[in-house]
C-alpha cells in the first residue's frame, strides 16, 4: 500500500469518526435556524492556519482536552471528497501562503508545489453539532453555500492527537465565516 493510499484511508476514517452517532436527516431541523445560529457575518480575529493550530494544540504547556480556537483553512481533503453527504461536516486544508493557489483553474490536488508544501500540514476534520449533541443532518455545501476550494474561518473547540498516523485536528465547530473570493485586479 502506498503512503498516499494509507493517507486517504486514515483521512477517510477521521472524517467518518466525525459523523459517528449521527443518524440520517431529521425532518425537525430547520436549515434557516441552523444557518442563522452558525454563520458568522464578520471574520473572527486571531484565526490560525491548520499548521499553527496544530502547534498550539500540541504544545507541551497546552491544557488537556478540547481548546477554544479559530482556524482559517480551505475546504479540501488531499485527493478525496471533503464533505460527508447530508452532514454539516467537512475537511479543511492549509491555504497556500502565496498567490499561485489563487490562480483560476489551480488544482492543489495535482500541483507538485502544493503537494510538497502540504505533505506535513494537518487536516482539520470539522463538525457542527446540534442541540442534541449530534452532527447537524444538513449538508454543509447547502447549509453554508460552500464548495471544495472555499476559504473559511471556523470557530469552536479542537483537539489534536499526535499519535495518529497522519496529523488531523478534530474541531467541534460553533461558527463559520465564509471568506469572499478575492476580486481579480482591474475588475
Amino acid at each position: 500500500m502506498t503512503s498516499g493510499s494509507t493517507r486517504r484511508i486514515v483521512v477517510g476514517a477521521a472524517v467518518a469518526l466525525v459523523a459517528l452517532g449521527a443518524p440520517g436527516a431529521r425532518a425537525d431541523v430547520d436549515p434557516a435556524a441552523a444557518r442563522g445560529r452558525l454563520l458568522l457575518a464578520a471574520e473572527p480575529t486571531g484565526a490560525l492556519s491548520p499548521s499553527a493550530a496544530k502547534a498550539k494544540l500540541a504544545a507541551k504547556d497546552a491544557a488537556p482536552g478540547p481548546q477554544p480556537i479559530a482556524i482559517a483553512g480551505r475546504i479540501g481533503a488531499k485527493g478525496m471528497e471533503p464533505f460527508l453527504e447530508g452532514k454539516a461536516s467537512f475537511v479543511l486544508m492549509e491555504i497556500p501562503a502565496d498567490d499561485h493557489g489563487a490562480k483560476p483553474g489551480h488544482d492543489s490536488d495535482n500541483c507538485p508545489f502544493c503537494k510538497k508544501r502540504s505533505a506535513n500540514a494537518p487536516l482539520v476534520a470539522v463538525q457542527f453539532l446540534g442541540a442534541d449533541g449530534q452532527v447537524v443532518p444538513l449538508d454543509a455545501r447547502k447549509l453554508f453555500n460552500v464548495a471544495k476550494g472555499t476559504d473559511v474561518v471556523v470557530t469552536g473547540k479542537a483537539v489534536f492527537d499526535p499519535k495518529l498516523a497522519i496529523p488531523v485536528i478534530q474541531l467541534t465547530a460553533d461558527g463559520i465565516h465564509v471568506r469572499q473570493p478575492a476580486k481579480a485586479a482591474g475588475k
